[in-house]
């Protein structure tokens, strides 16, 4: 196992750190934990060098918490750190940061919980937090030895990335979305490269995009990166182009099964920072521009169209719908546009135009909207996919 800086602080993390929202579960049922087999996965990991466990209150229907307290209690939390997330949007009270703090202590069997995280914080989250004193309560927390260091997720623009990191001083880590197709959405390169800069350990979750980019790539791409590397697989690719960067400090992977687990400890075991050639950094930027070629909704994500009279996330919505053309993932796309919720979904349009009016590429919104809104629209998702 290759080992990282985790920011500021003297401890090392394993380069791969295994997020437990994707372990094996029963058919059809993404809250059914296949125990025994998930269970080998954990241990296996831990025992071939992997230090960092990342879950959330969320996870496999509020199952993740409480499955990873029972597999590490016997012996084996104490040879890992765990990070954890407050669910934000869900905080309506003050009374609700104990709360849920509470019950995941007890979920977790944990006497502190090491790494404490906002979860998917967005603009309005941001601003709830702070106005329940959500910092005080962690200072508190952190001083009482319950926690034992801060950090967030996020999921909105580098603004905001940066309004975040600058509105508190003891930030240890920060969690982004950021893979060879998203240098330039949400926080991006660019806030991989603040954080770090500011002594924060950077995280890695989606660094495949939800196994997007692990799946047999179309054959034009697929020529690309098998002329700069033949026989590397589209995730191999994926990893290495992550751990390539010196920013880094640890990979999420969702690993499901054991042969995946395998081969990205295989992977991550012959990567080094800096590791990739220049014909290797060529063929992926030429892999994302062939991928975004084939986006059908031409949007920058500028979100001039924000925000919508009626809350209509549409940046949002036209993401997921250009993730079916480019990556042909309809029932992944179909599970985003559903943890949307119906309140920010394309339905509640009501056609007033004042999004195409800020509009600089000058998109028939409207009419995208009722398109995206056919195609993505399910009563329930075939599975759910959590941030």
């Amino acid at each position: 196992m290759k080992y990282r800086k985790f920011g500021k602080l003297s401890w090392e993390v394993s380069a791969l750190g295994f997020g437990a929202m994707r372990l094996p579960t029963e058919e059809k049922d993404y809250g059914a934990i296949r125990e025994a087999e998930a269970g080998e996965l954990i241990r296996y990991a831990i025992d071939h060098g992997v230090n960092y466990l990342d879950t959330a209150w969320i996870y496999h229907r509020e199952n993740s918490e409480g499955f990873l307290g029972k597999v590490l209690s016997d012996g084996y939390r104490e040879r890992v750190r765990i990070a954890t997330k407050m669910p934000t949007w869900m905080i309506e009270k003050p009374e609700d940061l104990d709360r849920f703090f509470d019950a995941q202590m007890e979920r977790l069997q944990v006497d502190q919980i090491d790494f404490y995280l906002l979860h998917a914080l967005q603009t309005d989250w941001w601003d709830n937090m702070k106005r329940f004193h959500y910092l005080d309560w962690a200072e508190k927390k952190m001083a009482d030895g319950a926690i034992g260091h801060l950090g967030f997720s996020f999921h909105d623009k580098f603004s905001l990335f940066k309004r975040i990191i600058d509105d508190y001083d003891n930030w240890t880590l920060a969690m982004v979305q950021y893979n060879y197709m998203d240098v330039r959405r949400e926080a991006g390169l660019q806030g991989v490269q603040y954080a770090a800069d500011k002594g924060l350990a950077v995280v890695v979750m989606e660094p495949l995009r939800g196994g997007q980019l692990a799946k047999e790539p179309p054959e034009d791409i697929k020529q690309i990166l098998e002329t700069a590397a033949p026989g590397r697989s589209a995730a191999e690719w994926g990893l290495r182009w992550l751990w390539d960067q010196e920013k880094i400090s640890v990979v999420l992977s969702g690993m499901s099964t054991l042969e995946q687990l395998k081969q990205n400890i295989k992977t991550v075991e012959s990567s080094e920072i800096g590791g990739l050639t220049a014909e290797e950094h060529t063929a992926v930027n030429d892999v994302r521009k062939a991928y975004e070629s084939k986006a059908s909704i031409l949007c920058t994500d500028c979100r001039y169209c924000m925000p919508c009279p009626q809350g209509v996330g549409i940046p949002f919505v036209f993401n997921y719908f250009n993730m079916v053309r480019i990556y042909n993932d309809l029932q992944t796309a179909k599970a985003y546009y559903a943890f949307m919720g119906e309140d920010s979904n394309a339905a509640n349009c009501t056609m007033c135009g004042e999004c195409m009016e800020h509009c600089p590429q000058h998109l028939d919104i409207i009419n995208l909207l009722k398109e995206c809104h056919t195609l993505l629209h399910t009563e329930k998702a075939e599975e759910e996919e959590k941030r």
